[in-house]
C-alpha cells in the first residue's frame, strides 16, 4: 500500500464512502415468495446470547436483528424454505481467544440461540468453533445431501466477520465447481458491533462492498 498525505486520505476516501452508501440505499429488495423454496436456504449466523444478550462480545446492534430474523424464519416456514442456524461454540484452548475476548463457549447459555429464533424453531443447528461456519464437517455434509439447494439467504453477525466469511468462502467453492448460484444478504438482517475504532456503521459499509465485489447480491431486504 503506497501511503498518501492524510488530507488527501480523507478527502479522497469521504467521496468513495458516500458513493458506496448511496449504492446500498437504493438497493432494491426481493420477493421471497419469488425464490425457488426447494432450491433455496435461510442461513442465521450467530445469533445467539452470547452477541446479542450477554458477555464479552454482545452488542445491542445484533440484539436489535431479532425480530426482523424471526420473522424472515417464520416465512421460511410458511413457503418451506429450508434453515440453518450457526452457532459459535468455542472449547476453552480455542486459539480464537488470542484475537478475540473468551465467548460463547461449549455448554454454556452464550453458544445457545436466542429464546426469540429457538422458539420459531425449524432449523438445523450447527455448532462452530471458527469465525468461518462454512468450515465445519456438520456443514460440508449437509452441502453434500442437499446437492439441489443453490440459493442461500444469508443473516446474523458480525456482517465483517463471520457473515463476510461464510458468504464469500461459499460463493467461491460453487465457482470452483462451476456451478451457479445465488447468495443474498439483505442489509436489513445483518449487523456488527462498536468498539473503539471498530466503528460499526464503517465497518458494516465496507464488508457489505467486499462481498458485493464478490459476487453477493446485496439487497435491501426479503419482503
Amino acid at each position: 500500500m503506497k501511503y498518501t498525505s492524510m488530507e488527501d486520505f480523507a478527502r479522497d476516501s469521504s467521496k468513495t464512502l458516500y458513493d458506496l452508501y448511496k449504492m446500498f440505499e437504493e438497493a432494491g429488495a426481493i420477493e421471497l415468495e419469488k425464490l425457488p423454496s426447494t432450491h433455496t436456504v435461510l442461513v442465521m449466523i450467530d445469533m445467539i446470547n452470547g452477541f446479542a444478550r450477554s458477555g464479552a462480545l454482545m452488542s445491542k446492534r445484533v440484539e436489535e436483528l431479532i425480530p426482523e430474523i424471526v420473522s424472515l424464519s417464520v416465512k421460511c416456514d410458511e413457503l418451506g424454505i429450508s434453515k440453518l442456524a450457526f452457532a459459535d461454540n468455542h472449547t476453552g484452548i480455542s486459539p480464537e481467544f488470542e484475537a478475540y475476548p473468551v465467548h460463547c463457549l461449549k455448554d454454556t447459555s452464550e453458544a445457545e440461540v436466542v429464546d426469540e429464533i429457538k422458539n420459531a424453531g425449524g432449523y438445523k443447528l450447527i455448532p462452530k468453533n471458527s469465525t468461518n461456519g462454512f468450515l465445519e464437517e456438520e456443514f460440508q455434509n449437509w452441502l453434500g445431501q442437499n446437492p439441489d439447494i443453490n440459493t442461500f439467504i444469508v443473516t446474523g453477525d458480525c456482517t465483517d466477520i463471520c457473515v463476510q466469511q461464510f458468504s464469500i468462502t461459499l460463493k467461491t467453492w460453487f465457482n470452483k465447481q462451476n456451478r451457479s448460484s445465488r447468495i443474498i444478504v439483505p442489509i436489513n438482517a445483518v449487523d456488527t458491533y462498536d468498539l473503539g475504532i471498530h466503528n460499526g456503521d464503517l465497518t458494516n459499509l465496507m464488508a457489505l462492498y467486499n462481498m458485493h465485489i464478490n459476487g453477493i447480491e446485496i439487497i435491501a431486504a426479503l419482503i
